[in-house]
């Protein structure tokens, strides 16, 4: 899992809302392009257009504001033309139709963002399994260590499945791993893969 490309189809007013979503999924080692960040930063809407015919898998996000949005719209149609799956993240399965009315989506749960946040990782999971959804493909993110000095690269691996992460995070158990170089231990949300918090090495 590495290098695939993600593009976040979505009205203007629901920005805060995706970028709050997609927050702890950019840190995992593909590209998230979000399509307002990617027009405000100055890109060309043909360049928005590229993202788009390169992504490996859509994710439009339906609101109630935003379901009937022609550029989401636009954007789904072509996502299913060129062969791109389309993930609904929405508030309402009514908002749901067209060519999309039989795909697998996640509910937006606005009172449990991590609910929310943990069903997206799955399905973006299944979604970009290497070996069909029946396989578990190794997730990981790599970051440098945030101990002053120190810097050297630390990587989170994922290799639970989704089920058994849900229940780690029902009984409040967090992921950890270390840095090789300084003994610094970071612990992550088990549901949304967030960091929590680090605790200094010996070293």
């Amino acid at each position: 899992m590495t290098g695939e490309q993600i593009y976040v189809s979505h009205a203007p007013r629901d920005l805060e809302l995706v970028q709050e979503l997609f927050s702890t999924v950019k840190n995992f080692p593909f590209g998230v392009h979000i399509a307002l960040e990617e027009v405000e930063s100055g890109r060309s809407r043909k360049r928005l257009e590229g993202r788009l015919a390169n992504s490996d898998v859509v994710v439009a996000v339906l609101t109630g504001g935003s379901a009937d949005s022609q550029w989401i719209n636009q954007e789904i149609g072509y996502a299913l033309a060129k062969g791109i799956p389309v993930i609904p993240l929405l508030d309402d399965d009514r908002l749901r139709g067209g060519f999309i009315g039989d795909a697998e989506g996640v509910a937006i749960d606005r009172q449990n963002l991590s609910f929310t946040i943990f069903n997206l990782l799955s399905r973006l999971r299944s979604e970009l399994a290497p070996i069909g959804a029946l396989s578990v493909p190794n997730w990981y993110i790599r970051f440098p260590c945030t101990l002053p000095d120190c810097d050297h690269p630390v990587t989170l691996e994922i290799e639970r499945g989704q089920t058994k992460l849900w229940k780690r995070y029902e009984h409040g158990k967090l992921l950890r791993t270390s840095c090789d170089a300084c003994d610094s231990t970071y612990y992550f949300n088990s549901a949304t893969i967030g960091y929590v918090r680090r605790e200094d090495g010996t070293r």
